[in-house]
């Protein structure tokens, strides 16, 4: 019972305190992000070498570490986003009269050089953990890529609930780029093949003879996975997406903070039509 309860608290308490810390740095004056960026940045690369160790360490502690040493670099990739560090070429809003494939190339326009970077990223990591005996690392991360790539379509596609609180003032214009309706035709695949993946996980680790480090590695993704799920329901439900985290967020986005952002969305946009 313990080999499953524990790696399940761990993997929600990580997922939920980490993302917290995200969102409280990001709330913090401008002046601290680049002490933000450059602490996160030093952590990411001694995760990346702490990912390559581990990876050769099939015990549970094995899975503990790479599973950590995943959120951790992937960490680093969702702070230098909300800071505006490392976003796209693209840095305003989209043109109120533009559809289909037009608004598509705007918005990846608008985050290109965050994908990459992603991108990057889990190609190293599968890179540095190859037929290694852990993965534990390299599915986590895997899981956070493709379940973030798939909000990000289902919130350009249209949903209920867009989090703008998640989104800084210096990135509002991005709330130009989604759609606000009750649903779209990606979002019931995108949960059922993530129930799909969530099985997967779980029939591997409770099969027999499988060993303890494998099965806590199974178990980390594989709640990870059931977390992007409630995040992808939570798009739809009429619940707040923010409750979890209040305490990391500043106060929603008011008056004066949304007027500058769009004063500023504004310059930029006289300045590329010149």
């Amino acid at each position: 019972m313990f080999e499953v309860v524990i790696p399940v608290v761990f993997a929600v308490f990580v997922w939920w305190f980490s993302t917290g810390v995200v969102l409280l740095l990001n709330g913090l004056p401008k002046t601290s992000f680049r002490w933000s960026v450059l602490i996160s940045s030093i952590l990411a690369l001694t995760a990346l070498v702490g990912l390559a160790h581990s990876s050769q360490d099939p015990s549970v502690l094995g899975a503990y570490t790479a599973f950590t040493c995943a959120l951790l670099v992937w960490g680093w990739h969702e702070l230098t986003f909300l800071t505006g560090w490392l976003t796209g070429p693209r840095r305003r809003a989209g043109d109120p009269d533009c559809t289909g494939w037009v608004r598509l190339r705007q918005a990846v326009a608008a985050i290109l050089w965050h994908d990459l970077a992603i991108l990057f990223a889990g190609l190293l990591i599968v890179f540095i953990t190859w037929e290694a005996p852990n993965q534990t690392g390299t599915w986590t991360f895997l899981v956070l890529w493709v379940m973030r790539a798939s909000a990000k379509f289902n919130l350009f596609l249209g949903v209920r609930n867009l989090s703008e609180d998640f989104l800084p003032a210096h990135l509002a214009y991005l709330e130009s780029y989604f759609r606000r309706q009750a649903m779209n035709p990606l979002l019931p695949f995108s949960v059922v093949g993530s129930c799909v993946l969530l099985a997967v996980f779980l029939v591997g680790a409770f099969e027999a003879g499988v060993v303890p480090g494998y099965r806590v590695g199974l178990i980390l993704a594989a709640t990870i996975t059931l977390m992007a799920i409630v995040e992808h329901l939570l798009l739809v439900l009429p619940l707040p997406s923010t409750a979890l985290w209040r305490w990391a967020l500043r106060r929603p986005r008011s008056g004066p903070e949304l007027i500058a952002a769009k004063l500023e969305s504004t310059d930029e946009d006289l300045l590329h039509a010149r």
